[in-house]
């Protein structure tokens, strides 16, 4: 039972303005680096067109099965996701569920921060350096590795992210989600532009939209699946959250089409930047595309250093990346300080200045990881691919088998259902959601779960 004091807090908390912010403020926490950086390379090493192709399939079915149940099971409780899993099972065992939910942003975000780091030097180094300069073959290498530089830049987006969350959710994260999203935006398509007018570079438009089924394999759907996590922001507590703020006349259904849709279209237009430079530069060698984390940092500046006005569409580029970068770490922070704040009861203040704490301790292992700490492994990874393994490809995954289970055993469809449709009406796509939250959406997360730790192991290789 909900004690009057619980009421009263609820009534007392942070919310979006309306339809808007809600939408603007969860795509910012889909669009980050997983769309701009990621998806990217992982469409050319798998396929291209066939990729997207799944891709989008599953964003239909799985992404928007996922995000529609995070969502309601915010707004029903009103909590974040501790508090939710505690309210919707009564369940020690569901209890910990809402823990992986709740410890994942709190994880990601400190190594998440060490990247945005790198984003906010690049930027920096377009704007008093020339292109040639940033596109050396050893001006990533000597950063990263170098402790000082690399943990300075990594504080500085820290800083930035820390500064959103103190202002709160209306007026900080809503308030600079509806800046920098439309923002991204232009500054993606004209980024397009430049790109797939390059020589050559229309056989990278090919390669990205023509799916050649000859170019499928079980690991597209895996990968693809995978992708699904980062690209969404599925299983990390963000949507959860989210939802404990958006009001009741909100339509769910309809603001999840709006996301996924964003998401996607910021997906493919991240790859209408690369894949077609990449082609254009090297002329068809689709080799290049499958470079990995180094793609952005190492095979972009030598791209743009090649290009007419390479300083300026670098400049943008990176400015881009940096706003995607800032709108997905503040969802995950903001995760971290509500569910602080719901759980312990500390106030939005000290809630931040525990979650600075707490990123500045395991960033600094992230950051250093490449310099004066290269030496220190777990299971033979430098600490910022050890936490993206155990976050993305173990505690995700679970996360999103205790969502499920959740929905399935705990809430209901029909209580689902009526959550759904508050704002009046009908939930649409009702029966693909029941579906997929009983049979598939679990079938799909034990697939990647089981891959991740294959993998890693050595038996399978990704």
């Amino acid at each position: 039972m909900i004690s009057e004091e619980n009421v009263l807090k609820n009534d007392n908390r942070g919310s979006f303005s309306g339809k808007i912010g809600f939408v603007l403020s969860a795509a910012g926490a889909s669009v980050g680096l997983g769309n701009i950086w990621r998806f990217p390379y992982l469409c050319a090493k798998y396929g291209g067109g066939i990729f997207l192709f799944v891709y989008i399939i599953l964003a239909l079915t799985f992404g928007y099965t996922m995000i529609v149940a995070e969502t309601a099971i915010g707004r029903n409780t009103k909590k974040s996701p501790v508090g939710a899993f505690n309210t919707l099972s009564n369940s020690k065992f569901m209890s910990v569920g809402g823990w992986i939910n709740a410890i994942i942003p709190i994880l990601i975000v400190p190594y998440y921060s060490v990247i945005g780091g790198w984003v906010c030097k690049y930027l920096f180094e377009y704007i008093r350096s020339d292109a040639v300069t940033v596109a050396s073959d050893s001006f990533f290498v000597d950063f990263i590795s170098d402790g000082s530089k690399s943990e300075f830049w990594f504080i500085v987006f820290a800083v930035l992210v820390l500064g959103v969350i103190f202002m709160g959710v209306e007026n900080g994260i809503e308030r600079v989600s509806k800046l920098m999203m439309p923002v991204l935006v232009v500054l993606a398509l004209i980024i397009c532009v430049y790109s797939v007018t390059r020589p050559g570079a229309i056989e990278g438009v090919k390669f990205l939209f023509i799916p050649n089924v000859q170019n499928f394999s079980i690991m597209t759907l895996v990968t693809a699946m995978g992708q699904m996590f980062y690209s969404l922001s599925i299983a990390m507590g963000i949507l959860i959250t989210f939802g404990s703020y958006v009001k009741k006349e909100v339509s769910i259904d309809e603001s999840t089409r709006q996301v996924e849709f964003f998401d996607t279209a910021i997906a493919i237009l991240a790859s209408l930047m690369i894949i077609p430079a990449v082609f254009s530069f090297y002329n068809g060698d689709q080799s290049m595309l499958k470079a990995g984390p180094s793609l952005m940092f190492i095979t972009m500046p030598k791209i743009f250093a090649s290009m007419g006005f390479g300083r300026i569409i670098g400049f943008l580029f990176f400015a881009l990346v940096l706003f995607a970068a800032l709108t997905s770490a503040i969802a995950l922070t903001e995760s971290a300080v509500s569910t602080f704040s719901d759980e312990f009861g500390w106030s939005r203040r000290n809630g931040t200045l525990i979650m600075a704490f707490v990123m500045i301790l395991l960033g600094s292992l992230s950051s250093l990881g490449n310099g004066p700490l290269s030496g220190v492994t777990i299971i033979g990874m430098q600490f910022l691919d050890f936490f993206d393994f155990i976050t993305n490809s173990v505690m995700m995954p679970i996360a999103a088998l205790a969502t499920c289970l959740l929905i399935t055993r705990y809430m209901g469809m029909e209580k689902l259902t009526m959550e759904v449709e508050q704002d009046g009406h009908p939930f649409q796509r009702k029966h693909i959601f029941s579906f997929m939250i009983k049979f598939l959406c679990p079938l799909f997360v034990l697939i990647i779960l089981v891959s991740a730790i294959l993998n890693v192991l050595g038996i399978i290789s990704m």
